[in-house]
């Protein structure tokens, strides 16, 4: 008997969460119903969401037993809208404890990619105890690349998209995120397209947002060492949003980390090269050598 396929439309879930003095309705996913749960935590382009990011990685971890919890981030997708003047690391990091509590989940694994991997390190970072292991790609300290000019090519066709959402700034933008396009068909621009079209209200409150503090993601180099939670940081040798040495930085940095690079792979690892992640991660949360 073949199992019943995960979608996005059969695991979308609603919680009214509680962030310091704001009551924000967020929207995640929730796959399967292991012991042990995962979190994957969305980057920050136009159109992202939990499902958009890691469609392809639900499954496998799914399969490996685990519960999976994909959370949509406050101004993304089917979550409330908001104009932030702080840390959106510390923001993000915020809402998840607020959904974790009303999950009633006390310790997960976190997986974050770009923005979600700073959201993940400002996490583990506010609540240590709560974390388990770390999956980091493309994202984590806030900090600049030493050797390409900030900001990237990436992140400058991010703002122009939030300015301009047209279909060929999008695909501009996509080309950039990954090493080989091919991969992006013409079904995929369409949809992320229309969940940027659907809430430009998100649009406007990321531009304004970025207005009001352009240092929406602090560097956390200086306190990587606090984290001991056995981390794989996962880079694209070719990623053109941040650079590889920022991967290493965080490596340097953190008390008990792995460094893997992709060749020909760009700013998204788990979907250029899903097999390959999946196989990894799974083998990474189950090792206890590293607890």
């Amino acid at each position: 008997m073949n199992p019943i396929a995960i979608t996005e439309e059969s695991t979308s879930r609603f919680a009214q969460v509680q962030v310091g003095e704001r009551s924000l309705r967020i929207h995640y996913n929730d796959a399967g119903q292991g012991a042990e749960t995962v979190v994957m935590l969305h980057g920050s382009g136009p159109g992202a969401s939990g499902w958009a990011n890691f469609n392809r990685n639900v499954q496998p971890l799914v399969d490996a037993g685990y519960r999976v919890v994909l959370m949509d981030c406050p101004g993304w997708s089917k979550s409330d809208p908001i104009v932030n003047t702080g840390s959106r690391s510390d923001l993000n990091a915020d809402t998840l404890a607020g959904l974790l509590d009303v999950l009633q989940i006390g310790r997960v694994h976190l997986i974050g990619n770009s923005m979600g991997g700073h959201s993940a390190v400002a996490f583990a970072l506010k609540h240590p105890q709560r974390v388990g292991k770390l999956v980091l790609m493309g994202g984590g300290t806030g900090g600049p690349s030493q050797f390409v000019p900030m900001p990237t090519e990436g992140i400058k066709l991010v703002g122009m998209v939030y300015r301009d959402p047209s279909i060929e700034n999008l695909k501009h933008m996509m080309n950039v995120f990954v090493f080989d396009a091919s991969s992006l068909t013409e079904a995929l621009y369409q949809a992320r397209l229309a969940n940027m079209l659907n809430r430009r209200d998100h649009l406007e409150n990321f531009v304004k947002s970025s207005t009001a503090n352009p240092k929406q993601f602090p560097d956390y180099g200086h306190r990587l060492g606090e984290i001991a939670a056995p981390a794989l940081v996962i880079w694209g040798r070719d990623d053109r949003f941040v650079p590889m040495d920022v991967g290493l930085r965080l490596v340097w940095g953190l008390q008990n980390a792995e460094f893997h690079v992709f060749s020909r792979c760009g700013h998204w690892a788990q979907w250029e090269h899903a097999g390959k992640f999946n196989r990894m991660v799974v083998e990474f949360l189950a090792r206890e050598d590293l607890i």
